[in-house]
């Protein structure tokens, strides 16, 4: 009896041993031989977003460790650039009296007036340009650096790409919206609005 059971045993392991290393075309010893194997009907291809980018003028940035792209912005700025009609000081301009101001149908709805008015964010010395908060110039595609200083947790998220709208998709390489092309940034809120379609069904299952 226990040569038969020594016999059973020794018969099991010769068949485990052999059968662990038998390959057939879907067997392998683990994950990253079968990634490597199935990878070679691929012939070196690989999913990109590339051709959904080919439309749209982008910019590289890089923000401490993330590199990735951005649509430029002052190429669809239908009244850029700003000193086409700005020939002179912005100081000049400012005068009281019953004259239509420029850009007379914007309305600043963003912070109350003790804290923003139109040359917080726009340079009033350089008008094709931005200016911080300390006055010094930014580019009218990077109104992001001028958004972050005082967004900085939306900022910090939309560098890793957890805030915001990505362009083209998810694979490499990796192009997100900014600031601006989501938010209007003289009133940046998003607007209530309803559904694009009633849901009917709810409300039979609330009758």
């Amino acid at each position: 009896m226990n040569n038969i059971a020594y016999n059973i045993r020794y018969i099991l392991f010769f068949l485990l041993v052999f059968s662990a290393c038998k390959h057939s075309e879907s067997e392998y010893h683990n994950i990253t031989d079968k990634i490597e194997a199935e990878s070679k009907r691929y012939h070196g291809t690989s999913i990109s977003s590339e051709s959904l980018l080919e439309e749209i003028h982008t910019l590289q940035i890089t923000e401490g460790e993330h590199t990735f792209l951005i649509p430029e912005r002052k190429g669809q700025i239908r009244s850029y650039a700003c000193t086409e009609c700005h020939s002179i000081p912005l100081s000049e301009l400012q005068k009281e009296g019953d004259v239509k101001k420029a850009h007379w149908d914007i309305k600043l709805v963003h912070a109350d007036v003790n804290t923003m008015n139109c040359i917080t964010c726009h340079n009033g010395n350089a008008m094709d340009d931005l200016q911080s908060l300390t006055g010094n110039s930014i580019d009218f595609n990077r109104s992001d650096k001028l958004c972050s200083q005082c967004h900085t947790r939306q900022f910090e998220d939309w560098k890793g790409g957890a805030h915001g709208k990505k362009v083209a998709g998810w694979a490499p390489p990796r192009a997100s919206m900014t600031c601006v092309n989501c938010h209007n940034p003289h009133n940046p809120g998003f607007k209530s609005r309803w559904p694009s379609r009633y849901n009917t069904q709810k409300v039979k299952e609330r009758e």
